[in-house]
């Protein structure tokens, strides 16, 4: 099925622009804060994607990517494969076109995320992790119809993220380096691909947990890798079990490194946040500010994206305890 796919080529910047107009009625054009650590610390502003109406980022390339089907694939309602915020996404856009929408979901998803995909009209197919990795590579699942969503390999779901690029840069002018979690790459490809076009001399890091980091494991080999340590944590939004190649290379030209952090350094982002700005982050979202504060991303200023906080309250605060 890979062999029917268009060939991956770069987001232009005017795709970016026309997919910020595309959406701007769906988003919210979230704020940029800067965390007050003190002066040991890196100068680290936060992008607070768990703002969004689905507390994600990913309603940007699922709003953008639904409204650019065709009718007669729209009307046929759509289908997507998610730990849950993507599920959201394109729940929340398939509801708003009026379509119906279903979602292969992980059966080990926070339940406040499963909860929310059946409350936006979505209907779930649980199924474990690793049989979700697979439907991802085959964009197909037994008994599932519709049009197929990618949740990270679709080029107008990552162009839609790339208008979080255009608002990091208004927003913070003098930045130096931008953090974002890895799950798929579809996140930081957008961002990346806006931000390099406008400011290239701008790093791009990736971060990924020490329990699933096949991103980093690529660069250091220079190819896309499978993660055979792979380990299912509390960062459920992020750290994949490979890297498609697909997505390697439309990462490769784009960003500059990639940071491992561990789950304790997640767990201290996630307090420090919920302590300082007062800031609920999901395991994902806390991965940049964990990366930032190891010192490999410069001292700033650092634009580390939260990119959701969708996670059970109960666990939250077992983590952060």
């Amino acid at each position: 099925m890979a062999a029917t796919l268009d060939p991956v080529r770069p987001i232009k910047l005017d795709e970016i622009k026309d997919a910020r107009q595309r959406i701007a009625k769906t988003i919210v054009r979230t704020p940029l804060v800067r965390l007050e650590l003190g002066p040991d610390f890196p100068d680290v502003r936060l992008k607070l994607e768990n703002l969004q109406p689905i507390n994600a980022y990913k309603l940007r390339g699922a709003a953008n990517a639904v409204a650019m089907l065709p009718e007669p694939e729209r009307k046929r309602g759509v289908w997507t494969i998610s730990a849950g915020n993507a599920g959201q996404g394109v729940a929340y856009a398939a509801r708003q076109a009026g379509v119906p929408c279903t979602v292969v979901a992980i059966e080990t998803a926070p339940e406040s995320k499963l909860a929310r995909m059946r409350e936006l009209g979505a209907r779930l197919v649980l199924v474990s992790y690793d049989v979700a990795w697979k439907a991802l590579d085959d964009r197909a699942f037994p008994g599932v119809d519709g049009t197929f969503v990618h949740p990270f390999d679709d080029h107008n779901f990552i162009a839609g993220h790339g208008s979080m690029g255009l608002e990091i840069l208004e927003d913070a002018p003098d930045v130096k380096a931008i953090v974002a979690s890895i799950g798929g790459g579809g996140l930081i490809t957008g961002v990346a691909s806006a931000v390099k076009a406008i400011r290239p001399e701008i790093k791009i890091f990736g971060a990924e947990p020490e329990t699933a980091a096949p991103a980093a494991l690529s660069f250091e080999k220079g190819s896309p890798q499978v993660f055979k340590d792979w380990k299912a944590s509390f960062v459920d939004g992020a750290g994949g079990q490979s890297v498609f190649p697909r997505m390697w290379e439309r990462m490769k030209p784009l960003v500059d490194d990639y940071i491992v952090v561990t789950l304790d350094e997640t767990k201290k982002a996630m307090r420090m946040m919920a302590e300082k700005a007062r800031i609920i982050s999901e395991g994902a979202g806390a991965l940049p500010l964990a990366a930032a504060l190891t010192g490999k991303a410069g001292k700033g200023p650092i634009v580390a994206i939260v990119s959701g906080g969708n996670i059970d309250l109960k666990k939250f605060f077992e983590l952060i305890a």
